[in-house]
């Protein structure tokens, strides 16, 4: 009944939204279904922790301690942000930047959106998480395009087709999968993309085929994720699109990218018996953290320092990820958790910044904290957490894995240390001259929502300095799953 809610909820407010979602009351009706589903969310998520792992629909759905702690992040971003979203369009709409038409649009494919993350990340098919994850861009790119400008526009359509190559790299990888599964697994059908059932015969599997499978589908999924060098339409889509669709592009899309990268990983290196597809995650999120700092200094616009702020994170979970092990795997999961709270919460406040300002480019945004203590202090603090500051989950999460990769990939460590200097010197920098130095700045017709920012902001200064008991469990028994043990 919970995961029938939890699906339902956002899909069928996707469909009411397309029709009120202009209306006076359409802001809290969306912020209603997202509370909705984040409900049915805790309500999956304690049935899974008092009755372990859960399947629905004929085992076409799967639900275990890997993906059920992402529906609950994913359930609770997308509650914030609607709940952020409301003052943030209505100012938009005085500022003329958005019709009727397009505020329905906005409201629609905002719960569309929702729907294919819970599909993607609850699916035990792989066939259907691949066109889960196709769907959510076709909704994206309608929610980048919004304000329909020339620059809006060319990310949309440098979005669509970026991703929509990706994304056929990934069917073809699917496809292989698939051929390989059915010579083992040919009697039961289409089931043979069921993950469960290939996990379980992993090690029969053709490893040639598999080999090629996951080239296609690191490449496929990459791409979503933003992995240096897939990486080139993230920045421009989350620039020109509304603040609040880069908040869950950066919070929730590229988490659920990189679950479906490390699902296939694990199915893969389970067939191979080799340690090449970590290696391969290795090279590629070392690849995306040392570029995306470089690319940080020559940023001017707001939003875009903080995608590639978004992709040097998840070179760093890419990179975890790829050295593998419970410790590794652990920080990779807390890294994902803490980088998705943050950045969504660094996103609300540049919105208003931005909105105040009447611009986002970083030399017309100044005193802050003189403007608007609460926006000042919000990005301020959401900066200093995404940097990696104590007692902030970041500093933990990076802490982990730097220290794993002194011990099994000491070649990386310096590498890492450097780049994350850079971005470090970067970003505080640009940050110091917003906060800081004489305001400029409008007041908003609407009270900014902040109340977001500095509830993801202290979630993670908490998992900076104590894991609940239970969640330390869960973290760990993800972690187990994904190196088999």
């Amino acid at each position: 009944m919970e995961f029938a809610v939890l699906l339902l909820t956002p899909l069928l407010g996707s469909l009411l939204l397309a029709v009120w979602g202009a209306r006076p009351r359409a802001a809290e009706i969306n912020i209603a279904l997202s509370f909705g589903t984040f409900l049915a969310a805790v309500a999956v998520t304690a049935r899974v922790i008092n009755e372990g792992n859960l399947t629905a629909a004929n085992e076409q759905f799967f639900l275990d301690p890997f993906n059920v702690f992402l529906v609950t992040l994913t359930a609770f971003v997308g509650l914030t942000t609607s709940i952020f979203s409301r003052p943030y369009m209505r100012i938009e709409m005085e500022h003329g930047r958005l019709s009727e038409g397009r505020l329905r649009l906005y409201h629609s494919m905002y719960q569309l959106f929702m729907t294919m993350m819970l599909v993607a990340l609850t699916t035990n098919n792989m066939g259907l998480l691949w066109v889960a994850l196709e769907a959510a861009t076709l909704s994206t790119v309608l929610l980048v395009t919004l304000y329909r400008t020339p620059a809006s526009l060319e990310a949309g359509w440098k979005y669509f087709i970026l991703c929509g190559v990706g994304i056929a790299q990934a069917l073809f990888g699917t496809i292989l999968l698939y051929f390989a599964a059915e010579k083992v697994l040919g009697a039961e059908g289409v089931s043979a993309l069921l993950w469960t059932h290939l996990a379980a015969v992993k090690g029969e599997l053709e490893p040639t085929v598999l080999g090629l499978a996951f080239a296609f589908l690191l490449v496929g999924y990459g791409t979503k994720v933003g992995l240096a060098p897939l990486h080139n339409w993230l920045p421009d889509a989350h620039a020109e699109g509304p603040t609040p669709v880069s908040a869950v592009l950066s919070g929730l899309l590229l988490n659920v990218a990189m679950y479906a990268v490390v699902r296939c990983k694990i199915l893969v290196e389970g067939a191979l018996q080799s340690t090449l597809p970590s290696k391969l995650l290795m090279v590629f999120g070392l690849l995306s953290v040392v570029l995306s700092a470089l690319f940080l200094w020559r940023q001017r616009d707001i939003k875009r320092l903080f995608a590639y702020s978004s992709i040097e994170h998840m070179g760093i979970i890419a990179f975890a990820f790829g050295m593998g092990g419970a410790v590794a795997n652990f920080a990779a999961l807390l890294h994902m958790t803490v980088h998705s709270l943050t950045k969504s919460a660094i996103f609300f406040t540049v919105g208003h910044a931005a909105q105040k300002a009447g611009s986002q480019k970083i030399e017309d945004i100044r005193g802050l904290l003189a403007l608007n203590p609460t926006i000042g202090w919000g990005l301020m603090l959401g900066s200093l957490a995404i940097l990696g500051f104590p007692p902030f989950g970041v500093f933990a999460s990076e802490f982990l894995i730097l220290t794993t990769a002194m011990k099994q990939e000491p070649w990386a460590t310096p590498i890492l240390l450097l780049a994350l200097g850079v971005a470090f010197a970067a970003i505080f920098s640009r940050v110091q001259s917003m906060v800081l130095g004489q305001p400029a700045g409008r007041r908003l017709p609407h009270q900014p929502a902040l109340l977001p920012v500095f509830a993801h902001l202290a979630l993670v200064l908490l998992l900076g300095l104590y894991i609940p008991p239970y969640l330390a469990d869960w973290y760990r028994a993800a972690a187990s799953m994904i190196v088999g043990q």
